[in-house]
Order: C-alpha cells, then sequence, then structure tokens
C-alpha cells in the first residue's frame, strides 16, 4: 500500500487556510470521503464535531458543502471533544464521524479526523481510498439526492450522560480544571460538577485564538500554581480536544501518563498494561512489584492500540497523558481518563500525591553520538555486546534504547535507571563503543 500523501498517523493536520487545508481542498476531501462512505450505506450520515479554533467554522462548512453535495447527511454537533465524536458516531448509527481539530497546536493549525462508524480511527485502506478519490473529478448531484445538515442539539448531553455513568461519588473532592480554552470548556466542568466536586475552573473562555495558549496539558505553570497556593487536592489539565489528561497533585508537582497507567494498572489489578518506549523505567519496575507485566510498543497512541487490539488488553497508554481504557470507550478521552484515575484513587484510599510517590521516575540520560551508519550500528557485535555488560549491571532496575535519529546522522543513546550518577557512567560506556566501532569523523 503506497504512503498517503494528506493523512498523517492522527488525519490531516497543517496551518489552517495553508494548502492543504483550504476551503476548497476541504470542500473536495468532502466530496472524497463521501464516495466511500456511500459505498457503507445507502443513506450515509456523518457526525461532524469541533474544537475551539477560529478556522473551524471555516473548515466544517466546506467539509458539510462537500458531504452534502454527494448525497451524505451531515449531523452537526458543535464545539465537542474529539471523543464525544466517537461516541455519538456510534450512538447515533451515523455512518462515519469527523473531528476538526488540531489538538494541543497552537490556534493557527487545525486538522480533519475520521472516525469508522464503531467510533474507532478510520482505518489506513479507507483513508487510502478517500485520497484516491480526491484525484478523481466527482461530479455534485443535484435536487432531491443532496444531503442535509442538521444540528444535533442534545449532543452534549447525551455525551455528558455517558460520561457520568462512569464517574465516581466526588462530593468534597476539591478539583482545579484547566480545560485550555478547548473543546472541554463547558462540558468538562458539568460533568464534575455535577459528580459532586467542587470545582474551580480556568482557561475557559475560548476566543478562537488561545485554545492551548499557555495552558492545558502542555503548559502545567498556571494549574500547578493555582493547586497549590489555593489548598486544593489535585488539579487535571486537558488538552485542545481533551482526548489526553494530565494531573497535578496537592504539592502542585505534575503527575503524568506514566503515573495514570500506575494507578489504574494496581486499582484495576491489570495483567498487562501497555506503554510506549518512552514511558519511565519507575513504572515497570512498579507494576512488576504488583505482579502487573508492562508491554512497549513504538511511540505513538496508534501502535498502543494496535498492540491492546491485538492482544485483548484494556488498559494503554502514553507519558503525554493520552490513555486508553478500552471497556470503556474506543479511542483515548480525557475527561474518561480523570474520571477512571479519580475512581481508582477513591477506591484505593490514598491521596494523588501518595500514589506519586509511591512510583518515583527513574533518572534518565541521554548522549547523542554521530555515526555514518545511524540504522546499522545497533547491529554490531561489540556494540551489542556493550549493550548486554549495561543491561547486566542494571540487573532488571533500568533499560538501555538506541534510537537513531529521525532527522540527523545521530544514534541516541538513552539509559534510564536508579541512580543518575550510575546511568551517565553506563551511557558514556556505550558511547564510546559506538564512537570506535562506528563513529563519523
Amino acid at each position: 500500500m503506497a504512503d498517503r500523501k494528506f493523512f498523517g498517523t492522527d488525519g490531516v493536520r497543517s496551518v489552517a487556510g495553508q494548502h492543504p487545508l483550504t476551503s476548497a481542498w476541504t470542500l473536495n476531501l468532502g466530496k472524497a470521503a463521501a464516495e466511500v462512505f456511500k459505498t457503507q450505506s445507502r443513506k450515509p450520515s456523518v457526525v461532524v464535531g469541533r474544537d475551539t479554533r477560529r478556522s473551524g467554522d471555516m473548515l466544517e462548512a466546506a467539509l458539510a458543502a462537500g458531504l452534502t453535495a454527494q448525497g451524505v447527511d451531515v449531523i452537526h454537533v458543535g464545539i465537542i471533544p474529539t471523543p464525544g465524536v466517537s461516541y455519538l458516531t456510534r450512538q447515533l448509527n451515523a455512518t462515519a464521524g469527523v473531528v476538526i481539530s488540531a489538538s494541543h497546536n497552537p490556534y493557527q493549525d487545525n486538522g480533519i479526523k475520521f472516525f469508522g462508524a464503531n467510533g474507532e480511527k478510520l482505518s489506513d485502506t479507507l483513508e487510502h481510498e478517500i485520497e484516491a478519490n480526491l484525484e478523481k473529478p466527482i461530479a455534485d448531484l443535484t435536487g432531491v439526492s443532496l444531503g442535509t445538515v442538521k444540528d444535533y442539539h442534545e449532543a452534549e448531553n447525551l455525551y455528558g450522560d455517558f460520561l457520568f455513568s462512569h464517574t465516581p461519588d466526588l462530593t468534597g473532592v476539591k478539583i482545579v480544571l484547566d480545560c485550555a480554552n478547548g473543546a472541554a470548556f463547558h462540558i468538562a466542568p458539568k460533568v464534575f460538577q455535577r459528580a459532586g466536586a467542587d470545582v474551580f475552573t480556568i482557561f475557559t473562555t475560548p476566543d478562537g485564538k488561545n485554545i492551548n495558549l499557555g495552558c492545558g496539558s502542555t503548559h502545567l505553570d498556571v494549574l500547578q500554581r493555582t493547586v497549590k497556593d489555593l489548598g486544593f487536592d489535585l488539579g487535571i489539565a486537558f488538552d485542545g480536544d481533551a482526548d489526553r489528561a494530565l494531573f497535578v497533585d496537592s504539592s502542585g508537582t505534575m503527575v503524568d501518563g506514566d503515573h495514570v497507567l500506575f494507578i489504574n494498572g494496581v486499582t484495576r489489578k491489570e495483567r498487562t498494561v501497555v506503554a510506549t518506549l518512552m514511558s519511565n523505567m519507575g513504572l515497570e519496575v512498579k507494576l512488576r512489584e504488583h505482579g502487573i507485566n508492562l508491554e512497549r510498543t513504538n511511540v505513538g497512541d496508534r501502535y498502543v492500540l494496535e498492540r491492546m487490539l491485538e492482544k485483548g488488553f484494556t488498559l494503554g497508554g502514553e507519558q503525554s497523558g493520552h490513555t486508553l481504557f478500552l471497556d470503556a470507550a474506543p479511542t483515548g478521552d480525557g475527561i474518561m481518563t480523570a474520571l477512571q484515575t479519580l475512581k481508582a484513587i477513591k477506591q484505593s484510599g490514598k491521596s494523588l500525591l501518595e500514589w506519586r510517590n509511591e512510583m518515583p521516575l527513574f533518572p534518565q540520560t541521554l548522549v547523542n553520538v554521530r555515526v555514518t551508519d545511524k540504522h546499522g550500528i545497533s547491529q554490531h557485535e561489540d556494540v551489542q555486546q556493550a549493550v548486554l555488560e549495561v543491561e547486566q549491571k542494571l540487573a532488571g532496575l533500568g533499560r538501555v534504547n538506541l534510537r537513531p535519529s529521525g532527522t540527523e546522522s545521530l544514534v541516541r543513546v538513552m539509559i534510564e535507571g536508579p541512580s543518575e550518577s550510575l546511568i551517565k557512567e553506563l551511557a558514556e560506556s556505550v558511547a564510546s563503543v559506538i564512537r570506535r566501532v562506528g563513529g563519523a569523523s
């Protein structure tokens, strides 16, 4: 299967108004997608939602024009988190769902992401078919054959009820919510207040240009200060489309996605948790102490999801706070992540601060080595022997990862372990072997 020209790992994404995300191209994308959806249903319908970016209106209108020109009905659900579109696509028996969002990117960017009828990301095969249709002339339909656009006013209530069905009793829990001036700005406070929490909100006044601006899961400074200075129990930060969540404990310290996997893995008594190569060794060691296996995948939530589906696991995610609870939803959901984690914390009787202290993060060091063959060097006998000797010294309490740079002739030597001085010494020992056998002059 040829490489896709426009679709990346998370849909189409670029600066809004620049190719490909112009109004004209997006209209054609709607037509191209409609041709695919018409093969799946006699009367296809598509749920369309977006985040708070100012370019969302333009792209939404253009996409809807393309879809309706080819006889596809559009169910407009307005500003809503990405996982909300996934949920509504299933609940409304739609043929597909579309989210117009660029997640944690600045407001100038935007993106278009498709879901299938099952609420999961559209398959690579169907994305290829959509791209192939972009190269073909597609004539518009006329008259009664055209599709319609209808506002679904109950979208937020329906999705909110679903979230609330997974919500523990939060009476008396004092929470600060950072909604990133994004898609969660309205629904997230409602869900937590409905559960009885004492909620203080920040960054809930989107103006089309302030999404993710100094706030949200990529900028925790304000949330950390607010939680600590005002004496709240914890803080939760979403990103622009609310498919991920990070936490802040009562001391104002960040609690990342690895801690989320630890808390939920232990409380849910999972036998295996799926994470990526970037997850801290502290997670692996602490899970092992509880009899839980950690499986690692390449970096990217799509690889985590593939492994989970392949082996029937229910919990997985990334350090970034993108966590998957496949027994609750088929895609990452920041609000769901927060609710599941609060449920686990309450069930355990321990505070978020106590959980964080229970899983200290291992120190990590990184040494870049310039080489002539960044892909082949790790197969060299001397390098493999050096790595083996380091792993033996770490004795299961650390790990070595050799990773070629994506843009330069470099190999990155990453080592994690319980002692910073030890891992620096070990990293340099591996780096010196690489320089000797394959270093670039």
